[in-house]
């Protein structure tokens, strides 16, 4: 009896605690709450409990639902606090402080939104300027589900200081920095991004039904991972061998390692150093190849040689030309000593079968380290295998997939987004598309679908603010297509949506590094929308726009919106570039470009009657120099629809 009593109690006990009112985990110490709107706040208690929140001087009241939830929306305030925000019930009491009322910005997207501040240029230095006890960071930590969450598992607002702001976003940070001064009220920047994500992770469910072009994906989303993972199995093998039914056996990879095996199939990369995420493979985990053709000189051949291998820490198997010359399973870089005449004049094939990282278990197959790690060596002799790689994963022995932000669409929005809803906002800044230039004709809907989507979710027609594509790649022309050029026009286009602004950075990007440091210029771009479109300052605020153009005389003339005060060239030489024009044969020239008011005056002698001007329509246009007198960037543009290098790709 005593035994069933305890039992008893026990299960009261840890019901009452499970149950104890309690606030979602965005209303946690430091909490910016946005002024000028309604405020909704919420989080649970025991079903059907009566609950009492104060927040300044207001007080409500509510019930909990039947699974717990409880909410309310406090009357909009001014800048103000710091305020204390209390909830009370027979179950318990809880209490956020230091509650400020000021300005609230969601900021979102990839990698280049992740990208932190200690990461951004001059760090040392905006480390000195970083003490802002008013500014304050939320960050969402990566999640991934298949149905949306009710909140999320942990995040904390923190104060901006010099020992805090280098795990800010720096976007977000800069942003926040040139909103609080020159408007002198508190500023949170509520961070939820994750690196390389799609779009179509970021939208819901139900706004995907409402697309003709990603219903059918949405109608048919995994209701388990282990669905999800036989899709990724499907789409990877699709992907590699053009054919979702092939599954290679155990006797059919075996002859990867015969040193005659054909390598069409298989993942290319340059850079082999990294997660295979990263390389074409996203989320493969499991045993896998990585092979690569080596030209060996007759005078190394006769003698004992070294191999360098990058780190993987699994068991290796390494063969050369078909014979196994080495199994070794050791963490750091690997030096391997090979005696003479295991290579052969001219072209010789190493593979190497390995498996998922053992010390870093997250890590999947792959090389981590350094590409420098990657020779053959004789004495002075040295021969660089830092690039140029081929990958391939084993599917006939088990693997897996890890639960990344690219394995199943809406399935970052159901963990990432979901629980900020309605928390109130001023607006959103959005920094995406790298990862989605491959459907860039696509991206015309996503895009605007996403932001129309939230809009709704969150019942406020919100500022929404961007970063338009930056530069990285190749410098291409419109002669070979632009995929990047593609998607900054699917983001100028959406431009046409109500409250939404664009920050345009070619300029300040790295054509040979994804991730451009230069967040600082970006931010302010971003900041001069706001100022300007929320915060009525009386400022410039946007990059020149194609508005029309007039084809006349064998020339065109190109006029731009926001060019009120002029068109400048921001070179040494004082000569425009970045132009092409063409004809009807659609073949383009660089061009002729000048500068004539608040317009640009193209032509080419090859061109005697254009049909259509581009600018900028390169993945780097590093020679775009075109700017507005205020000093903004021109967006690259085109006049023409002629159909483009992603027109007919879609999202699986």
């Amino acid at each position: 009896m005593k035994r069933f009593f305890f039992v008893f109690l026990l299960v009261i006990v840890n019901t009452s605690l499970f149950a104890q009112v309690k606030f979602a985990r965005l209303f946690s110490d430091h909490v910016v709450l946005q002024r000028q709107k309604p405020i909704p706040v919420w989080g649970w208690a025991k079903p059907g409990e009566k609950v009492k929140i104060t927040l300044a001087t207001q007080t409500l009241n509510a019930k909990a639902d039947t699974e717990g939830k409880w909410s309310v929306k406090f009357a909009p305030l001014e800048t103000g606090g710091p305020y204390t925000l209390s909830v009370s019930a027979r179950s318990g009491n809880a209490t956020v402080n230091d509650v400020l009322i000021g300005e609230v910005w969601l900021c979102s997207g990839q990698s280049n939104m992740e990208w932190p501040v200690s990461a951004a240029n001059n760090f040392q230095q905006e480390k000195q300027n970083a003490n802002f006890p008013q500014i304050r960071h939320f960050k969402v930590e990566h999640h991934v589900t298949l149905t949306p969450e009710k909140d999320l598992n942990a995040g904390e607002w923190k104060i901006a200081s010099a020992e805090t702001v280098g795990g800010f976003t720096a976007i977000g940070f800069f942003f926040a920095r040139e909103l609080y001064q020159k408007l002198n009220v508190p500023v949170g920047i509520l961070h939820s991004s994750w690196g390389g994500s799609q779009i179509e992770g970021w939208i819901s469910k139900e706004a995907m039904l409402t697309n003709d072009e990603l219903k059918s994906y949405a109608q048919n989303l995994p209701q388990t991972w282990e669905e999800a993972d036989l899709i990724m199995d499907a789409k990877l093998r699709k992907q590699l061998f053009k054919n979702t039914s092939y599954t290679p056996t155990g006797e059919d990879e075996q002859k990867y390692l015969s040193g005659s095996a054909d390598f069409s199939d298989w993942q290319k990369t340059a850079d082999p150093i990294g997660q295979w995420d990263w390389k074409g493979l996203m989320g493969f985990r499991g045993k896998g190849y990585m092979a690569r053709e080596i030209g060996i000189p007759a005078d190394m051949v006769s003698k004992e040689t070294i191999l360098s291998l990058a780190e993987n820490d699994s068991p290796n198997q390494i063969y050369i030309n078909g014979k196994l010359v080495n199994e070794v399973s050791v963490k750091g870089a690997k030096k391997i000593t090979l005696p003479a005449n295991t290579w052969k004049t001219g072209k010789n094939v190493l593979v190497i079968k390995l498996g998922n990282m053992v010390g870093n278990a997250w890590f999947g197959p792959g090389f981590a380290g350094s590409a420098n790690d990657l020779f053959v060596s004789e004495g002075s002799q040295k021969i660089s295998l830092a690039k140029d790689w081929m990958l391939m994963p084993s599917f006939a022995e088990k693997h897996e997939f890890a639960h990344l932000m690219n394995n199943v669409g809406t399935s970052i929005y159901n963990a990432m987004i979901v629980p900020l809803i309605p928390f109130a906002v001023r607006g959103m800044l959005w920094y995406q598309g790298e990862s989605n230039a491959g459907r860039a004709y696509q991206y015309r809907q996503s895009f605007p679908l996403m932001i129309n989507d939230w809009r709704k979710l969150w019942n406020d027609e919100f500022s929404f603010y961007w970063v338009q594509l930056s530069s990285f790649g190749a410098e291409n022309n419109s002669n070979t297509g632009s995929r990047w050029g593609e998607l900054r026009e699917a983001q100028n286009m959406t431009l046409s949506l109500p409250k939404t602004g664009m920050a345009v950075s070619t300029d300040v990007g790295n054509p040979k590094d994804i991730h451009p440091t230069n967040k600082q210029d970006v931010a302010h771009r971003l900041a001069t929308n706001a100022l300007k479109l929320d915060y009525g300052q009386n400022i410039s605020y946007a990059s020149p726009l194609y508005d029309k153009a007039q084809f006349q005389d064998g020339k065109v003339v190109v006029s731009f919106k926001h060019a009120e005060n002029g068109l400048a060239v921001k070179d040494r030489y004082g000569y425009l570039k970045g132009f092409e024009i063409a004809g009807d044969d659609k073949v383009f020239y660089y061009a002729k470009a000048e500068i004539s008011g608040n317009t640009v005056v193209v032509s080419h002698p090859k061109v005697t009657r254009p049909t259509a001007v581009r600018y900028a329509w390169s993945d780097a246009p590093e020679d775009a120099n075109l700017y507005s007198t205020d000093g903004f960037p021109a967006s690259a543009f085109r006049t023409d629809s002629w159909p483009g290098l992603t027109v007919s790709n879609k999202f699986e």
